[in-house]
């Protein structure tokens, strides 16, 4: 039996503050498929363009072997990214969306999404999010597809800890991830259908090439999916995190779970598959509602609360995480099932100031600069 490296690469994308007014001025998109992260201006009316216009900082995304590795590199790309927005003037902030700033301003679509703005139009245009990605090294394509299949039925939980964006156009959306919206708003998004196999995989992705439908493969962006040229499983369920402990967290309750579905098929087990839309119907309850909710335990079809559900999984995978030296970073997930996902942080604070949207910037900013 083959066994996947399950080395880890996490992908941020980061938000350049005005100090003053807290306005989104620009934006930085890291990813493992290029050597550097590149930074935009989100306007083209004002003098922060004429500092940063075309503006790359060379830091690539390297591979970790394990979850210690992957936090000293984490660690050491957000005192760049910091050092760098106080060089030019403003702050650095993490979330899923900014939580006033409107995406009329923008001068341009977000780095990634260019290629489909003529298949998407307004979608793509209006797509002012910031998103958390974690790949997970499952180098056998048969495996990855596999474990994309019975790693589905756990993504609305995950996304549970990992919402960040209950605001948009200064709005409290009633949401915790209104990122989530605005992303499965676009073609081949959201939660995939199942594949038998690699190849019945690639068919579909040859299908959408020779018809047209999409250029190449960067054009397919579901919330779990082999990464059309590393070696990995890509999870882009998860909303950009302000706190680098439950990124690191997040990461570990992936990587774990990977490692718990590989090993289940080891033994000629396999956790059972549902149908996409029932895993979608637990992902609306997510972005609806997060860790505050209920997900519906589809094995007894009854629902449960959400920390109980987590819980439980934790159960399965936390021996899995002893192997693989992440114990201590998987402990933090009871921290943010005690005090809330960063989603509830940020609307007690708004609450808290009397509604003012500010305050939460102040607040992701602050979460965004704590390191330790």
């Amino acid at each position: 039996m083959y066994h996947p490296s399950l080395n880890i690469g996490i992908e941020e994308e980061y938000q350049l503050i005005e100090p003053q007014s807290r306005e989104l001025l620009g934006y930085v998109h890291q990813s493992m498929s290029r050597d550097q992260m590149v930074v935009r201006e989100r306007t083209t009316e004002t003098d922060f363009r004429e500092q940063l216009d075309s503006a790359v900082i060379e830091v690539g995304t390297p591979v970790a072997a394990d979850i210690k590795e992957a936090r000293q590199q984490l660690r050491q790309l957000r005192e760049q990214m910091l050092e760098f927005a106080q060089a030019n003037g403003c702050k650095l902030a993490a979330s899923g969306t900014h939580p006033f700033s409107h995406w009329e301003g923008r001068g341009d679509v977000m780095p990634g999404y260019r290629a489909i703005l003529d298949d998407a139009q307004m979608i793509a245009r209006r797509l002012l999010a910031f998103g958390l990605r974690i790949h997970i090294g499952v180098e056998d394509r048969e495996l990855a597809v596999d474990v994309m299949n019975t790693m589905r039925y756990v993504l609305p939980h995950i996304l549970c800890l990992a919402t960040s964006s209950p605001f948009w156009n200064g709005r409290n959306t009633g949401l915790k991830s209104y990122r989530s919206v605005l992303m499965d708003a676009l073609p081949r998004t959201g939660i995939p259908g199942s594949f038998n196999s690699y190849q019945e995989y690639q068919s579909y992705v040859d299908t959408l090439i020779r018809t047209h439908s999409i250029t190449d493969a960067r054009q397919i962006r579901y919330d779990i999916m082999p990464h059309h040229r590393l070696s990995t499983l890509v999870i882009r369920i998860c909303d950009m995190l302000p706190n680098i402990n439950d990124t690191l967290a997040v990461t570990a309750l992936i990587q774990a779970t990977i490692a718990w579905m590989v090993h289940l098929r080891e033994h000629n087990m396999r956790f059972r598959l549902y149908e996409r839309l029932l895993i979608a119907e637990n992902k609306w309850r997510a972005v609806r509602y997060g860790l505050e909710g209920e997900l519906i335990d589809w094995g007894i079809e009854q629902m449960a609360p959400v920390p109980d559900l987590i819980r439980e999984l934790l159960t399965f995978v936390t021996p899995f995480a002893v192997r693989l030296n992440s114990e201590d970073e998987l402990a933090h997930i009871e921290t943010i099932l005690r005090r809330g996902a960063s989603a509830r942080q940020q609307i007690e604070v708004w609450q808290a100031a009397g509604q003012d949207a500010k305050a939460v910037v102040d607040f992701i900013i602050a979460e965004t600069e704590q390191l330790g």
